[in-house]
């Protein structure tokens, strides 16, 4: 049976932090309404409503300008909900699809206009209904200029780094690629990223540092995880929220304009904030220039 799960804080703060215009969350996911997209029978999760209405209003308060919307896993590959959204927000949203292995080329052309920029692959750890690494799929989608964004589990990034640089799209890791952030910036997993950062067509997500540890906020052990590979490749990091945080149940929930405040203990140069937060964002999801 699907488990609801625990919804974001609904208080957001208003970060100290004042992010640079045009700012660019990479990573969140919405839902709902409910009554017009209902969930995959077999999801393991769903989620109370988080519309772009609400996602918008809190962009507005932290000081972001897009969002990339990553289609919900509890949505399983059925790109409807994603591809109405981005029909609605154009000019705010961009997107990456859980997608069939049997989706039509027409179909991919369709949500290509609409802003679908990448295809989400899993780790085979992660199991349940969703799509691991698939060549064949990679390769078409690639036609279409989609990039592959990957989900790892743990270290086992080490196991599929070789794989994923196989393929010809450019690739995308979420969420600092999901390594260990307690066993620190000299294991195995770090030396994989920097090695992956360095062919130049791997980008790495910062978002979600509560993805790769235990605990609650402040993420500690994500602060020298985050400044290394910043140090490493700043022209090919991008930031996200990962509102609304599906599936922290039994964890406590962070404030939104807390994890805004992260961002300068992370990236400490203005002008490489600038690169992150709003040039590198542009350049790989195709956002026009802001009016």
């Amino acid at each position: 049976m699907a488990i609801l799960t625990q919804g974001p804080d609904t208080h957001p703060k208003a970060p100290r932090f004042r992010c640079p215009p045009g700012t660019v969350d990479s990573h969140i996911h919405l839902f709902g309404p409910a009554a017009n997209y209902p969930f995959d029978p077999n999801t393991f999760y769903i989620s109370a409503d988080a519309l772009p209405e609400t996602n918008i209003a809190l962009q507005d308060k932290l000081g972001i300008a897009r969002a990339v919307i990553v289609s919900g896993g509890g949505y399983g590959r059925n790109t409807r909900h994603l591809a109405d959204t981005l029909a609605r927000f154009p000019d705010r949203y961009r997107g990456v699809a859980l997608v069939p292995d049997d989706i039509p080329s027409t179909e991919i052309a369709r949500l290509t206009k609409l802003g679908v920029r990448g295809l989400r692959f899993m780790s085979t750890s992660r199991g349940g209904i969703l799509p691991t690494i698939s060549e064949t799929v990679a390769a078409r989608v690639n036609e279409h200029g989609w990039h592959v964004q990957f989900y790892p589990h743990g270290a086992d990034i080490d196991d599929f780094a070789d794989r994923l640089l196989a393929l010809p799209n450019t690739i995308v890791l979420d969420h600092f690629a999901s390594i260990p952030a307690e066993r620190g910036v000299d294991q195995p997993a770090m030396r994989t990223l920097k090695r992956m950062l360095d062919t130049g067509r791997v980008w790495i997500k910062l978002s979600g540092p509560m993805r790769c540890m235990s605990g609650d906020f402040p993420y500690a052990a994500v602060t020298p995880i985050a400044r290394a590979l910043v140090a490493h490749n700043p022209d090919r990091l991008v930031w996200g929220t990962d509102w609304p945080h599906v599936n922290m149940d039994g964890r406590g929930m962070p404030n939104d304009g807390d994890l805004v405040d992260m961002i300068p203990e992370w990236i400490t140069d203005a002008g490489t904030r600038q690169k992150i937060l709003v040039d590198n964002p542009n350049q790989l999801y195709g956002f026009p220039p802001l009016a």
